[in-house]
């Protein structure tokens, strides 16, 4: 049940993985401060706003919104962060919006799971010449966490409520932030239209997997307890999307102003999800595409994928510890047979093992019959759901690609591949990871074990690691609004010349491949320089003082064949853009083998150990951290003979050079 909070008031929470949804009826600013045991703040850095969206366990959205999501995980939060304060604030005076909230319906804010349960929730109501105000505070006291409802306002807008907050550069840091939300605010997600006549209107959201660290291909999220408890990707960034909100309640001169928000009184809900037509007696029902929770169908087709993977791992787990009780319980039945030597021999012996063996068969057929029972539902789902993917998340055979166009916002997540395990080895997961990503690739081109031992070759490998990142690439640049992705290629030796043909012959790349020592000095100079910018306009709150005309879109680095033609200096820039890239929109892909680079010992360790590693064949590297699986990753590969990834770039590369006239 719900807490619903008033001024002052705090509540226990259960769950460390949590949304905060926020609706305003028009669009604010959604900021986040991270902060000590006595609310203090020390610095920029531990601040989370649309210029700087992302903190260990904390994600904000990256534009003014009439609607709002953050995500939060407590258990991310580095020990010295004791507070947390969700912070909302008038656009700066941009854009012709109000000028304090008491020109608007009270801002509601809701603490919710992962699957849009709220916990608690608080209406900010008294506001008047405010234009900023500290809404929530989650707090942990003696181990546990607390949210807290505020409602402290400001006049002075954020400069001022960061000073309260003892933060240096308080005012610099609010011309930052008025600064990017200016520049998004033409991407802004206003209030939704008013009600027609009938009452309907439809909700449009798009919210934009991190893959877990220790390799899992979904992250490390504890299973629920069924299939009807499936939730979205836990850990993903936070977006804006549009609520169904009725206009504001208007005052009227027989009584005071109506501060109850619209949403706690007639708000309509998401649309329901799709349902499947009544099944026959005695018969399961029929899946259904998009039957998951969620504001989008592509983010229900997304946590029903993210569903799909749970029930495969929750239901293999369930049969491989169903073999190995069989297993330990025969062994103990026969261990007591033979633990007399009177009953060694014989036919009563003989009895006692056929009896220990039946009930050993009996069980792990059970078992069995368990498992092909629900690998047939989620095969019979996974037919249904793999034709209704939108791009971002099908595969290259599905036909949805031959009705590409260039999209005018970013998904929420991108497909790698697929993923399966042995017992089901016909029942293929689409391997999602969020966007934008927050790690780096490593596509191996090394000697990988494939499973079916159909390469050997060292020469094969490369070739079709060079492949599988060009595919990779392609699909980074189809799934990105035109130009807000740019990719760049070092090839030294000129190797992944054939592979790199789709990107060069259309023109999807921002230059030709840098080849040679030259080249790669120079490819690496140019996005070192362009991260040392970034940040230091970010740290030092001088966003508007980056360069005229800097390309601001997200990069990533194609290198091929490291580290042939690398110096010392090259490898340097190179772990730095690993580490330091990411945050500001610098992302890498390497295509390598770490036997080449053996040489340089353990200082390579951290860059490998920094990217996702991906392998051109079929191999079962990816961990689930839930119940020990190792998942066989299986890499999206063309048809043969299709002309899709030309068609696609064709068309990226075409609307490239439209965005820049």
């Amino acid at each position: 049940m719900t807490a619903e909070l008033v001024r002052g008031q705090n509540h226990p929470l259960s769950q460390v993985r949590l949304e905060i949804r926020v609706s305003a009826g028009t669009p604010i600013v959604a900021v986040a401060t991270l902060s000590d045991d006595q609310g203090k703040v020390h610095a920029v850095e531990r601040v989370a706003h649309p210029g700087a969206p992302t903190l260990p366990g904390l994600e904000v959205p990256r534009q003014a919104a009439a609607d709002h999501r953050l995500a939060v995980d407590l258990d991310a939060m580095p020990d010295t962060v004791h507070r947390v304060h969700v912070l909302l604030a008038l656009p700066g005076g941009v854009g012709g919006g109000p000028n304090r909230f008491g020109a608007l319906a009270a801002p509601y804010v809701a603490v919710t799971g992962l699957d849009g349960t709220e916990v608690a929730s608080y209406t900010i109501t008294g506001l008047e010449a405010e234009t900023a105000v500290v809404a929530l505070e989650l707090y942990r006291r003696q181990g546990a966490w607390k949210v807290r409802a505020v409602g402290q306002g400001y006049a002075g807008g954020l400069a001022e409520l960061f000073t309260d907050q003892h933060l240096p550069q308080a005012h610099q840091l609010a011309g930052t932030i008025n600064d990017a939300v200016a520049r998004g605010l033409a991407r802004s997600v206003a209030a939704p239209p008013p009600r027609t006549a009938d009452g309907d209107r439809t909700r449009q959201s798009a919210a934009p997997t991190r893959p877990d660290q220790s390799g899992s291909p979904y992250g490390a999220q504890s299973p629920q307890t069924g299939a009807g408890s499936r939730t979205g990707y836990p850990g993903g960034p936070a977006s804006a999307d549009p609520s169904a909100l009725t206009e504001p309640s208007a005052p009227t001169a027989a009584g005071p102003i109506d501060y109850n928000h619209p949403r706690r009184q007639n708000g309509a809900p998401p649309p329901p999800p799709p349902t499947a037509p009544p099944a026959a007696p005695g018969q399961p029902a029929q899946p259904v595409a998009g039957d998951a929770t969620g504001w989008s169908m592509d983010e229900r087709l997304y946590n029903q994928v993210w569903g799909m993977f749970e029930d495969l791992a929750r239901t293999t787990a369930a049969y491989r510890s169903a073999v190995d009780f069989a297993e330990s319980r025969m062994d103990k039945e026969l261990e007591q047979v033979l633990s007399d030597p009177r009953g060694r021999i014989g036919g009563q012996a003989d009895a006692a093992r056929e009896a220990a063996r039946a009930r050993h068969t009996q069980l792990v057929d059970q078992a069995k019959e368990a498992l092909d029972r629900d690998v047939a539902q989620l095969t019979a789902e996974a037919a249904v759901v793999e034709p209704a993917l939108p791009p971002a998340y099908a595969g290259w055979d599905n036909p949805v690609w031959h009705g590409y166009r260039v999209p005018m916002e970013m998904p929420m997540a991108l497909r790698l591949g697929d993923l399966h395990l042995p017992e089901c080895a016909q029942l293929r997961i689409p391997m999602l990871v969020r966007l934008p990503l927050e790690r780096g690739l490593w596509i191996d081109s090394g000697r990988v074990g494939a499973l079916d031992g159909s390469f050997a070759d060292s020469h094969d490998l490369r070739r079709l690691a060079m492949e599988s990142a060009v595919a990779h690439a392609a699909r980074l640049l189809a799934v990105h609004p035109a130009g807000e992705f740019t990719v760049h290629v070092i090839d030294p030796a000129g190797s992944g010349a054939q592979a790199l043909v789709p990107l060069v012959q259309t023109g999807a790349l921002a230059a030709p491949p840098a080849v040679g020592a030259a080249g790669v000095a120079d490819a690496l100079a140019r996005l070192t320089q362009r991260v040392d910018l970034v940040q230091m306009a970010v740290r030092g709150g001088a966003a508007d003082a980056l360069p005229p005309g800097m390309d601001t879109s997200q990069h990533l680095l194609v290198v091929n064949d490291f580290p042939h033609g690398f110096d010392d200096r090259a490898v340097t820039q190179l772990r730095y853009l690993a580490d330091e890239g990411p945050a500001v929109g610098v992302h890498l892909m390497m295509v390598a083998d770490r036997e080449d680079s053996a040489g340089y010992g353990p200082l390579l360790d951290p860059l490998w150990r920094s990217l996702l590693r991906l392998t051109p064949v079929a191999d079962d590297h990816l961990a689930d951290p839930w119940v020990g699986h190792a998942w066989t990753y299986e890499p999206p590969v063309v048809p043969s003979g299709s002309q899709v990834l030309q068609q696609v770039l064709t068309q990226v590369a075409a609307a490239r050079r439209t965005w820049h006239r």
